[in-house]
């Protein structure tokens, strides 16, 4: 009968326990490619991550599931804060852990989040609330014989010391009923023997029991006749002593005992219960101290945000994606430049690639029709003939250092600061065959074909015409970490400067101009990007070999010298010996890389000259 009563117990745990268990279900799975800051030289890479029972975890590429996840952060204490100014940006932090993250729109941010917030809730509820309602149907003596897994099992179910003195208490009255029992039968063994005639023997004489010869038993009369029981036994000749010594003689010392043993089970319960409330003294005074601790957390918290709702700026994380460039930078520079350096590779790679695929297109002959009148025309004049001046005479002197060497290309610096910001003007010589000055400066000059050959811009658009040759363009750079990003507000001009001297031999220019402007209608107001300051020219010349027979000029024939003028203030602070390693590796490789769009976008189609 125990068993079977335990085999129900048991069976009745297991199904609550699955009955919970199909209670608790987390949200709905997410998975998905974003991009995860990783350090300040790789900056933001593509990570596969997956979100499923309130953990969120990550790999290198969805194809690399099957090798096990990079990193995984449970939800049950996580923090989401999506990015006040990022709109594709939030944050996931544990503790010391913290996440950045990047999803491919703002919508998409806010799918994330709000799956991230769901099954973070979802995780507190199955750690506490549902877990407090988890009981079991009744109590069992099975419940307590083993600390090891019962007790764990009880503490999961969520029972107090309360609810243990209860089920103590259920096992006093088992017990007592036991002893009930048993001392009834007792009882009842007294009862029969004085309803037999036995005579009573006290506990004194049960040792000199067996010196008796005979029992002692009266003869009973007729209306006294003892039971079934007893007659059967009167008829077989036991000995009734030898019952009365082995039962009846135990009766009043087994109620004593009994009585000894209830008392001592109430004496324990008692003193249980004066430990709980003991304990509930204590709990009352840790909570409360648990209160004054949260109440002066509390305060901090707020204090801390009011601080960031005045200074408007979100906390920046050393290594993070929010540390900013400025004359306090913690960052050398040598960590500096390899930041920059790696972003400028990437750019290299999206620029070659992007080149490889662009179809050609036919270049438009410029013509000079900027009007007298125009605001502009007098300072336009004024820049382009400064600088055809400088190209006809080439005048580098001591003051200009040579700063790359190769082939017919050469470049040039001279060391110059504004304000504690680097502006060193630079020029650069270069000679090319098989293109003439008016192709190279074309497509140079032509807003349409601009983002093809610069990888730096991550958006360029024109805002107003002055004429067919010049125009207004606002440009977008892409961001370099760890410098802020950069933009630009500029006119450009194409022109023929043709031989006008007595020399028939003398130089035919075409010149492009970038100049910067300080304004306009059309350009759009407070950015948060750094305007860039530039005065930048690309002055062509073509050379032209007769042929050796009758035939046309072919473009073995002809040969461009380029020279290129820039004068930038970066219109910010970032370290001189950085700025200064960047132009020594990037205007060597943007002539090169420019010269040879040309090459590609010409070779099919008719000489311009």
């Amino acid at each position: 009968m125990m068993s079977e009563e335990k085999d129900a117990l048991s069976l009745t745990d297991e199904e609550e326990d699955d009955e919970f268990e199909d209670d608790i279900t987390f949200p709905y799975e997410l998975q998905q490619t974003l991009s995860k800051w990783t350090n300040y030289i790789h900056g933001w890479q593509d990570r596969y991550f997956v979100l499923k029972d309130a953990t969120l975890s990550y790999y290198k590429s969805e194809n690399e599931t099957a090798f096990g996840c990079r990193g995984a952060v449970s939800l049950l204490r996580a923090s989401i804060r999506p990015h006040p100014y990022d709109e594709c940006r939030f944050d996931v932090s544990v503790n010391d852990c913290l996440w950045y993250l990047r999803a491919e729109n703002a919508e998409a941010r806010q799918k994330w989040v709000e799956a991230l917030e769901t099954h973070r809730q979802t995780e507190s509820g199955y750690g506490s609330e549902n877990s407090l309602r988890r009981h079991g149907s009744m109590l069992s003596i099975t419940s307590g014989t083993s600390l090891s897994t019962q007790s764990t099992s009880s503490f999961k179910r969520g029972r107090g010391l309360r609810e243990k003195l209860a089920e103590m208490e259920t096992f006093r009255d088992i017990l007592c009923r036991q002893v009930d029992t048993l001392q009834g039968y007792f009882d009842a063994c007294a009862e029969a023997m004085k309803a037999a005639g036995l005579h009573h023997v006290d506990s004194d004489d049960i040792d000199d029991v067996d010196d008796y010869d005979t029992p002692r038993v009266s003869s009973p009369s007729s209306k006294d006749a003892p039971n079934s029981l007893f007659s059967e036994k009167l008829s077989k000749g036991e000995d009734f002593v030898g019952i009365f010594s082995q039962h009846g003689a135990h009766a009043i010392d087994f109620k004593g005992e009994a009585f000894t043993f209830k008392a001592t089970t109430a004496g324990i319960v008692a003193t249980l219960n004066h430990c709980i409330e003991l304990m509930s003294q204590r709990e009352d005074a840790w909570r409360k101290r648990s209160e004054r601790e949260t109440e002066k957390r509390k305060k901090i918290e707020e204090a801390y945000k009011a601080l960031l709702q005045d200074s408007k700026k979100p906390p920046i994380v050393i290594g993070g994606p929010d540390y900013e460039e400025g004359p306090h930078c913690a960052i050398n520079e040598d960590e500096f430049f390899d930041a920059v350096d790696a972003s400028l590779d990437k750019l290299d790679k999206e620029v070659e690639n992007k080149l490889s695929i662009q179809k050609i297109k036919p270049p438009k002959a410029p013509k000079t029709s900027l009007s007298p009148k125009h605001k502009y025309y007098k300072e336009i004049n004024e820049v382009i003939a400064e600088h055809i001046k400088y190209a006809a005479k080439l005048d580098i002197d001591n003051t200009w250092e040579l700063i790359h060497d190769e082939g017919e290309m050469k470049v040039f610096k001279r060391e110059m600061e504004e304000d504690g910001m680097v502006v060193d003007p630079l020029k650069a010589v270069h000679t090319v065959k098989g293109i003439t000055g008016h192709e190279v400066c074309h497509y140079f000059w032509n807003p349409d074909v601009r983002m093809e050959w610069e990888g730096t811009l991550e958006s360029a658009q024109v805002l107003d015409w002055f004429s067919e040759d010049t125009c207004v363009c606002y440009q977008i750079h892409k961001k370099v970490w760890p410098t802020t990003q950069r933009e630009a507000l500029f006119w450009t001009q194409i022109r023929h400067v043709p031989n006008e001297d007595e020399d028939e031999d003398g130089p035919d220019y075409w010149i492009v101009c970038n100049y910067s402007i300080p304004d306009h209608d059309k350009c759009p107001e407070k950015t948060k990007n750094i305007r860039a300051i530039m005065n930048v020219a690309m002055i062509c010349e073509t050379v032209v070999e007769p042929p050796q027979s009758d035939r046309n000029i072919t473009r073995e024939n002809i040969t461009c010298k380029i020279q290129y003028h820039a004068n930038v203030n970066p219109g910010g602070w970032a370290p001189a010996s950085v700025l200064r390693a960047v132009y020594k590796r990037e205007y060597p490789k943007f002539l090169k890389r420019f010269t040879q769009y040309v090459m590609d976008q010409t070779k099919d189609k008719p000489i311009m000259f």
